[in-house]
């Protein structure tokens, strides 16, 4: 007896002459071996609830066998003249299917009609948790289905030759009929929850229903044979609820245990609805992302909660229908009275999901409810998610060997080709200036999110054309520069050509008092002479770097001592100056972003139309540039933040001291705890000082500004400190990023200002509430 993965000897109830199935294989289908007689091998398989499904093989071949079930069936029901049309139609496409070899009406053969296939060797995976395999594969395997699903629905009916193979518009309405109409054939008892949410399908019909696409009815991961040892799907299986219809049921379909609840799951052990595992890579935005692109559709799915809803209401009447064949004695696979246990849960699952507007597998939920970005937020997010795992994260050792390999040379400063590729790839997909709204169209909340997800790797930033300090440089030409200002240099910012530096800090004061600043403006004719020290401009090692924007002090001795400041626009080739030296961060030169140098002016002239916005604004220049900016560094912080909570995790996972697993220590499971709780709490507060600014401004948002960027940096230290305890001494070496990391992020308690100056402005504006709030109850 030949073995075969899953199948076992044919069940009572879907027994048939074997030798009068031999002799007609033998006559009509091609190849099939005639000797020796007799010998013909047949095997049920355990899946095909609908269909029963039969693995044949003699004289060394082998195929498959579909026929419909004996006895009374549901009307319209197991149509294999069907799937056996849409299969042949498909594998003459080259669309991954078996292909289809002979179909067989005459019900004398088997009792029913059938249909034989090509057997295809492949992995099968029956738990959709795909727990066998690990995170990265499980992945792979997700989005190479996603990506077959999305080439079906991308066929043209016509050039299939399968016109009048559906119905034609109203496709919604017809499945909410059909499958009413089948459940309530098949019910052997009352459930509310079912009759509520077909009644809510009937009322809630997407507008239009002319979505008119080949469609597969059944799309799950275990009705796929992917390849032995790649996750390449080698066909797609099942096809006997295909018809033509909106492609979204078919994406809500095979998405849909992504917001399987608990109680659901526990019922569904030993059905094919089963999985072990909570599925948590790919995420669900990740596979829709795939699937939107390639098609060449928004990530914008209008009417999803319908569709499901509808896949919650199809799997309940397809549950009722199994365990009614189970008590008729018809049904094909041996666990059929399990289903009746989860009729009642599909559908108030479904109930529940009618009523919801967004939808995310992803974990900042709460923040999400609490401050939802736009749909175009949404949109451009997962975008930026997908972007990063198929082009950002792959490139990292490159540009990690680059850099390393050039430390001791000049080359250190130029960009790896990499970058720029990804660069070119980044803009051609409209993920250039996000952080600009009025270029973007996106909010500062929106942004915010975003940031995010690219202060997961260091140089992602770059990718998008928002790094720092471009970005702020952009926001004050964007905001305060004149015409041609902006043409000269706005422009080609904003198009990645050129990069630019801010000079503000001075070494020889103390610049958390800005109005210390030394570096001296002086009028002079139809120009302006600059003359001072500033240190600590980022980005000015870049050789691509090609303005400065420089604050100092325009004499003006009647002003206020915030109105004596002015910002003027310096080429760097400008004669006078002068880089003088890089200046390392705890050892580190931060060549990706042009590193932090001292800058000397000795009599630079420019001209009077290189002043920003006018003589002595620079202070309310500042104030403008800088609240967004610091809402955009504490979202990136906040990515780096959980980079390194996985890395701890990761790392108290794989190491064990004192017999037991580093995370079954009491002290690090508290570590890992205090970590997620100081990110949740920091990535809330930095989303409402976002919201703020959306809302009322700058200037409004000055509070929850302060509060955000004294939060943020402290919070991610934390969680960059434990996972570097938790990793001992690679923590601290070159082997693991969390000590550049630690760098970076203790930076930014000095950097656009230290938390002490911003903890007084909180002091300063709550004691202003508060006497407020005195004011008003006297």
């Amino acid at each position: 007896m030949a073995e075969e993965a899953g199948s076992g000897e044919v069940r009572r109830p879907h027994r048939f002459e074997r030798g009068r199935l031999e002799r007609y294989l033998s006559g009509r289908l091609p190849g099939f071996p005639r000797q020796p007689a007799g010998a013909l091998v047949v095997r049920q398989y355990s899946s095909g609830q609908s269909n029963p499904t039969f693995y044949l093989q003699k004289g060394g071949q082998a195929y498959v066998l579909r026929k419909k079930p004996h006895g009374p069936l549901l009307p319209g029901a197991h149509k294999v003249d069907r799937e056996y049309r849409v299969q042949k139609a498909l594998f003459s496409a080259g669309f991954p299917v078996p292909e289809p070899l002979l179909y067989c009406s005459d019900v004398s053969v088997i009792g029913t009609e059938f249909y034989v296939m090509q057997h295809m060797q492949g992995r099968i995976f029956r738990d959709l948790s795909l727990c066998e395999v690990g995170p990265a594969e499980r992945s792979a395997l997700y989005i190479a289905m996603i990506e077959t699903l999305a080439r079906l629905h991308s066929f043209d009916l016509q050039s299939l030759g399968l016109q009048g193979y559906g119905k034609g518009p109203g496709y919604c309405r017809r499945q909410v009929s059909t499958w009413k109409r089948q459940y309530d054939a098949a019910a052997h008892t009352d459930i509310p929850a079912v009759n509520k949410l077909a009644e809510w399908l009937a009322n809630n019909l997407p507008p239009g229903d002319t979505e008119e696409s080949l469609i597969h009815g059944d799309f799950r991961i275990d009705n796929i044979i992917f390849h032995p040892t790649e996750a390449r799907v080698l066909a797609v299986l099942d096809w006997e609820l295909s018809t033509v219809g909106h492609p979204l049921a078919d994406l809500a379909y095979a998405t849909l245990f992504y917001f399987w609840p608990a109680s659901v799951k526990d019922l569904s052990q030993g059905t094919h609805l089963a999985f072990k595992n909570a599925i948590e890579t790919p995420s669900f935005e990740e596979l829709v992302c795939v699937y939107c692109r390639c098609r060449g559709i928004s990530t914008a799915l209008s009417n999803f909660n319908f569709f499901l809803a509808l896949s919650y209401f199809k799997m309940a009447a397809i549950a009722q229908g199994i365990y009614a064949r189970y008590l008729i004695g018809n049904a094909s696979a041996e666990n059929s009275h399990e289903f009746v246990k989860i009729v009642k849960p599909l559908a108030e699952t479904g109930l529940e999901l009618s009523k919801r507007s967004c939808f995310s597998s992803t974990h900042p939920s709460v923040a999400r409810e609490l401050f939802p970005p736009s749909r175009k937020g949404q949109e451009i997010l997962l975008k930026v998610k997908q972007f990063m795992k198929q082009h950002i994260y792959p490139a990292e050792k490159e540009i990690i060997h680059y850099y390393a390999g050039n430390r001791s040379t000049e080359a250190k400063w130029q960009k790896p080709l990499v970058l720029e590729r990804l660069k070119e790839m980044a803009k051609a997909e409209g993920l250039w200036n996000l952080f600009l709204p009025d270029v973007s169209g996106l909010s500062q909340l929106d942004y915010a999110l975003i940031a995010e997800e690219t202060g997961k790797c260091f140089f992602a930033p770059e990718v998008f054309n928002c790094q720092a300090p471009d970005t702020g440089n952009m926001e004050v030409l964007h905001m305060y520069g004149t015409a041609e200002q902006k043409k000269e240099w706005l422009e080609p910012l904003l198009e990645g050509k050129i990069s630019s530096c801010f000079c503000m800090t001075e070494p020889d004061v103390a610049s958390s008092d800005a109005t210390n600043m030394q570096c001296n403006i002086e009028r002079d004719g139809n120009g302006y002479v600059i003359n001072g020290k500033k240190w600590w401009s980022s980005g000015a090692g870049n050789p691509n770097c090609k303005v400065a924007i420089v604050m100092g002090k325009t004499k003006n001795s009647s002003a206020s001592r915030y109105k004596q400041h002015s910002m003027v626009i310096v080429p760097m080739d400008t004669p006078g100056l002068e880089l003088i030296r890089p200046l390392s961060v705890f050892g580190y030169l931060d060549e990706l972003h042009g590193g932090h140098f001292e800058i000397h002016f000795n009599n630079v002239r420019v001209p009077v139309s290189n002043v920003i916005l006018g003589e002595g604004r620079g202070f309310e220049i500042a104030q403008g540039r800088l609240g967004p900016g610091r809402i955009h560094h504490c979202m990136r912080c906040l990515g780096v933040a959980e980079t390194a909570l996985q890395i701890l995790c990761q790392r108290a996972a794989q190491r064990e001291t004192f017999g037991k697993k580093l995370y079954h220590h009491e002290v690090v499971a508290h570590w890992i705890a205090e970590c997620r709780l100081s990110i949740e709490q920091a990535r809330l507060l930095t989303l409402k000082a976002a919201s703020t600014i959306d809302r009322l401004g700058n200037r409004k948002a000055r509070k929850e500004v302060a509060l955000v960027k004294v939060v943020a940096p402290r919070a991610v230290l934390k969680v960059v400190d434990c996972a570097i305890q938790v990793c001992g001494g690679a923590g601290v070496s070159q082997d693991f990023p969390l000590a550049f990391m630690f760098a970076q992020v203790r930076t930014l308690r000095l950097a656009d200002g230290p938390d002490e100056v911003h903890l007084s402005t909180i002091a300063k504006w709550e004691l202003l509430d508060q006497s407020k709030k005195l004011m008003a109850k006297m």
